[in-house]
């Protein structure tokens, strides 16, 4: 796609000016043409769309913007603000370029009359299918006002819980590499000149100093393999995880692990309640809603139970049908979601289950938070112990010898 700048009166005589997006020339005229604009000039940006390439590989959107954008656009369409303008007052402050460049170009497109969901559509990997899909619902039904400051409150609890659960997990992560890192240098520049000194004393050595050794002359003389490991493990993980079946099964290694796994069930949990409440809240049917949420779960095995349950709410029955079957599903949720579809108050059901599994969240957070950093010291303490004991010990017994 060429971006082209045009300058053009509208519909209602004003000179305006802006970009557009097509594959020629004449397209991008026709396209300008359809929303009744008369066009003065119409030329290519060279230097922008070498300018957007460079943006588009050094720049991305975080979530972190699109919760701005998204509480900056509720509060001045709720304040009267007309879309078209509220779109270009939250552009020019905007600091992200590539979101500012997209913002530039959806509120050229909905002021030549485009929907605001169809000019986001253009966009999906900014703003996404579950906003995309609340933002036309809302158009639909009128309400777009209230879905917009409903939308920034929702985007707002999801950033702020991601955020969280980003924190516990940084900070055993870094400890973690620094620690494998120091070690690598440790075995293979410390460890030998300590242990040659026992080798040639000819003291017998204890269990532990012979493994150490080992470990070390490995770390010596196989580095590049242990290396090549390292990465190509990593490598297989980021291949894996690009494709269906291998980003099924690291999905549910995730989900068995001791401490972590029951944490992002509950994570997986929120996320599919929330979604649900928030586009059922939105007047959008509940299949529908089903599917937006299988792209929006981020778990490949929750994504599997939600295509199976938007084929069984398709053909008539209830989302119980499916959910009861599934450990993934804690007990709780499949009761309250049973009472919620029989009692016809889904919705609200949907909406205490998010909530009380977010606080479920935080409190699981805040505990990991507060216990991986003494499991952590007592780790590092036992792992140079053992280091220390292995070199100690046998000289303590050359000495005696001496």
């Amino acid at each position: 796609m060429t971006i082209y700048g045009y300058r053009a009166i509208d519909r209602g005589g004003k000179l305006i000016s802006g970009t557009v997006e097509a594959e020629t020339e004449a397209l991008a005229s026709d396209l300008l043409r359809e929303r009744g604009y008369d066009i003065k000039r119409l030329e290519e940006k060279e230097e922008e769309k070498g300018l957007d390439i460079q943006i588009t590989f050094l720049q991305r959107v975080t979530p972190k913007d699109v919760v701005v954008f998204s509480r900056q656009l509720s509060v001045l369409v709720s304040a009267s603000v007309r879309l078209v303008d509220a779109l270009k007052t939250v552009g020019r402050q905007t600091e992200n370029p590539k979101l500012k460049r997209a913002l530039i170009d959806i509120s050229n497109e909905v002021e030549g009359g485009v929907r605001l969901s169809d000019a986001l559509g253009k966009y999906p990997k900014i703003f996404g299918l579950f906003y995309i899909s609340m933002v036309r619902s809302g158009e639909t039904s009128g309400k777009l006002e209230e879905i917009l400051l409903y939308l920034a409150d929702q985007q707002e609890k999801d950033y702020d819980m991601r955020s969280k659960v980003k924190g516990a997990m940084v900070y055993p992560i870094f400890v973690t590499a620094m620690l494998f890192i120091v070690g690598a240098v440790m075995m293979i520049f410390v460890v030998p000149k300590l242990t040659n000194i026992l080798l040639e004393s000819g003291v017998e050595l204890p269990i532990s100093t012979r493994i150490l050794i080992g470990i070390s002359d490995a770390f010596v003389n196989y580095w590049w393999l242990i290396l090549g490991g390292v990465f190509g493990t990593v490598g297989l993980v980021r291949y894996a995880n690009g494709t269906p079946a291998g980003k099924r099964i690291l999905d549910r290694i995730i989900l068995m692990l001791p401490v972590f796994g029951p944490m992002f069930r509950k994570i997986y949990v929120v996320r599919t309640t929330q979604s649900l409440s928030t586009l059922i809240q939105g007047g959008v049917d509940v299949v529908t809603s089903l599917k937006v949420v299988t792209d929006v779960v981020g778990n490949q095995v929750y994504h599997d139970i939600l295509v199976e349950t938007v084929k069984e709410v398709g053909a008539g029955n209830s989302i119980n049908s499916v959910w009861r079957r599934k450990k993934e599903f804690p007990v709780m949720v499949v009761q309250m979601v049973s009472v919620g579809e029989e009692t016809g108050r889904l919705q609200q059901v949907l909406d205490r289950l998010s909530k009380f599994y977010a606080r479920e969240v935080d409190a699981t957070v805040s505990t990991l938070s507060t216990a991986i950093e003494p499991i952590i010291m007592v780790g590092m303490g036992l792992a140079v112990g053992g280091m220390v004991s292995a070199i100690i010990l046998p000289m303590y017994t050359l000495a005696q010898q001496m």
